[in-house]
């Protein structure tokens, strides 16, 4: 019989997986959407087909709940990671493969709204979900759904066992004691990736491209999204990994818990960057009335509940009860890292391309 840590450590990176996964209702984007071309009809008991990122999971109770009192069918289609999925979007606008897309976050939702790829929305935010509206979306065009913090998360049993301290800062990533122990997503196809690259931009400024060339030398491992760098390469990921450091989120470690009253990893909450994702009706829907219904959905109570043990971020509504874990290990940073969306927008390709330069060379 396993122990009660046992099982709860089995619990948490079951939890992880899960997230990084899809729920029984997810399908390829590039499935057909019928033969008509619709998604079921705009009137209650057709289909509202959301598109998403391939980190989308929800309990099926909560789904069955959102059937139950919209007369709607959910149908669920991920499309790779936030970068991935924005790129479809944009490519797609006007003609979209779904109703609906919750997932853009804000590093790459100026550029979604430049393309017109979503409507506006005709809703009431709840208490709470107001302080994360994206800069610069006048019309409403993006609901805030949930938040995180991307940061910097090493396996402190592994630091122990070696005997050697962990980093702490941005700065000590590029330290030579740390060589070829980093591993993180690309910033090109990887909205953490991204917001990792912000980060540094936010603290280097234009010198952030020195510091990402240190970083390189000093043998950070790129890897396509979130799910390849924590579950395969980190050390506390569930697998094999070689890497006792990995660009994750400030709740992250509430998913190692030790059963001892701590847990095996920790969040450097000097290098975070907050991230929202957002879900927004998409221009060209086929079912715009139960995209909106969905919406709604994912703003109310059961979803925001669900959202920390099944996606692994934090709710947008305020006075939703977080896991006991989280009280104790999901602690946010007070002055996580920021750059104006606006900023982003101006300059995000540049950055991209400087970036893929300094990383390939």
């Amino acid at each position: 019989m396993r122990s009660i840590s046992a099982a709860r450590t089995t619990i948490g990176l079951a939890a992880l997986a899960l997230a990084a996964s899809s729920c029984s209702l997810v399908g390829s984007d590039d499935d057909e959407r019928g033969q008509d071309g619709s998604s079921g009809g705009s009137q209650a008991g057709g289909t509202v087909v959301l598109v998403t990122h391939e980190s989308f999971a929800l309990p099926d109770e909560v789904v069955a709940a959102f059937e139950e009192e919209s007369g709607y069918q959910l149908e669920v289609r991920a499309a790779g990671d936030a970068g991935t999925l924005t790129n479809k979007l944009v490519l797609t606008e006007g003609n979209p493969t779904g109703d609906v897309a919750f997932g853009v976050d804000n590093t790459f939702a100026s550029r979604a709204l430049e393309a017109g790829v979503f409507e506006g929305l005709d809703l009431d935010l709840p208490a709470g979900a107001e302080t994360y509206v994206l800069d610069g979306d006048d019309d409403r065009a993006l609901a805030p759904v949930d938040n995180a913090n991307v940061c910097v998360n090493v396996d402190d049993t592994w630091f122990d066992e070696k005997g050697i301290d962990p980093p702490a800062t941005l700065a000590d990533l590029t330290d030579p004691a740390y060589e070829d122990l980093f591993v993180l997503p690309s910033a090109a196809t990887s909205s953490v990736g991204l917001a990792f690259l912000l980060t540094t931009i936010d603290e280097y400024g234009d010198d952030w491209p020195d510091y990402w060339s240190d970083l390189v030398d000093n043998g950070a491992r790129l890897t396509n999204g979130w799910s390849d760098a924590y579950q395969a390469d980190f050390t506390q990921g569930g697998g094999k990994g070689d890497r006792p450091i990995v660009l994750s989120y400030d709740s992250s470690p509430a998913f190692t818990v030790d059963g001892k009253g701590g847990s095996t990893t920790s969040a450097l909450l000097d290098t975070c960057f907050r991230q929202v994702e957002y879900a927004g009706v998409l221009a060209g829907a086929k079912n715009p009335d139960g995209a909106q219904a969905l919406v709604e959905f994912l703003l109310g109570p059961e979803v925001q509940a669900a959202l920390p043990e099944s996606m692994y971020v934090f709710p947008v509504v305020e006075g939703t009860e977080l896991p006991a874990d989280w009280a104790s290990f999901a602690q946010q940073p007070d002055e996580p890292h920021t750059v104006d969306p606006a900023e982003v927008a101006d300059n995000r390709d540049a950055w991209l391309t400087e970036w893929r330069d300094v990383t390939t060379r």
